[in-house]
């Protein structure tokens, strides 16, 4: 664990075009969310938001259910609009660009995905590669190694046949990861993706995003598994950033019994390495 984390210290930047990316040295950040707000019904989602990570690391968005991390990964991937501020990709405001430059440089993975069309494992994952194709053209060569590696990288190889329906809800999940991996992205966002999964999945879907040389987003509850794998934390709380920086100077005591209401203990087996969280109850009403 502590090899991975120094390789992932080790700021990554992706290529300057589409497709797979290369690690190489860091430069500004590529996606970049800028004192952004949204609004629904009247009330404030988020409120003056800004997100800039790193090219190459991955960055987690912790808060309790309803402080706007999903909505921030909405902004972020374009699926939304921010009612004020503005969200950019390489210095570009995000409407200039075009869904489909959009979709072929930023994958998205939401918590849930259905659909009422019988597709089986291997249709699902080849979606991935509908933004860079022209409408009605075959798939290439290129297109089929994306898929086949996609699939290697999450375990799928021997489930391409299966009919989607049939997936369990943790299945389901990792399909979706595979198909966000077939699309070959330089940004990354994932809301949740360790919902439905068993411990040891958690543990090799994390391990597999903090290798991929991608700017990753990733929204999370467990602040343990935040800890291990992010590089950097944002916490949110009631749609504002209350704090932001590396794990180990983020979650502490203080601001988990703060924003979460949980009184902690924070340790380490050893100075310099990354906290561990144990949960001792909740914070007494006054």
């Amino acid at each position: 664990m502590t090899a991975r984390a120094q390789r992932r210290d080790q700021d990554a930047r992706p290529p300057a075009v589409p497709g797979p990316a290369v690690k190489s040295p860091a430069g500004p950040p590529t996606l970049v969310a800028d004192r952004v707000s949204r609004t629904l019904d009247g009330r404030l989602i988020l409120d003056g938001v800004s997100l800039t990570p790193r090219p190459g690391s991955v960055t987690g968005l912790l808060g309790p259910n309803g402080s706007g991390k999903s909505t921030l990964l909405r902004l972020l991937s374009g699926v939304l609009s921010p009612g004020s501020g503005v969200v950019t990709l390489d210095g570009r405001p995000l409407g200039h660009w075009g869904r489909r430059a959009v979709a072929a440089r930023v994958a998205v993975v939401e918590q849930h995905a259905d659909t009422l069309v019988e597709l089986t494992v291997l249709d699902v994952v080849r979606l991935g590669r509908i933004p860079h194709r022209r409408a009605w053209t075959p798939a290439t060569e290129a297109d089929e190694e994306a898929v086949r590696t996609a699939l290697e990288r999450t375990g799928l190889t021997d489930r391409v046949d299966q009919p989607w329906h049939t997936l369990s809800g943790g299945e389901r999940q990792r399909v979706q990861i595979a198909r966000a991996l077939a699309q070959e992205p330089r940004e990354l966002l994932l809301d949740e993706p360790t919902n439905h999964l068993d411990i040891q999945h958690q543990l090799d879907l994390l391990n597999l995003i903090a290798e991929l040389p991608v700017t990753s987003v990733v929204a999370l509850h467990d602040l343990n598994l935040a800890a291990m794998y992010c590089d950097q934390v944002v916490v949110l709380r009631d749609g504002r950033v209350v704090a932001a920086g590396r794990p180990g100077d983020t979650l502490t005591e203080p601001l988990i019994a703060d924003v979460y209401g949980v009184r902690a203990e924070v340790t380490r087996s050893r100075p310099g390495d990354r906290p561990h969280i144990r949960f001792l109850g909740t914070v007494a009403a006054n």
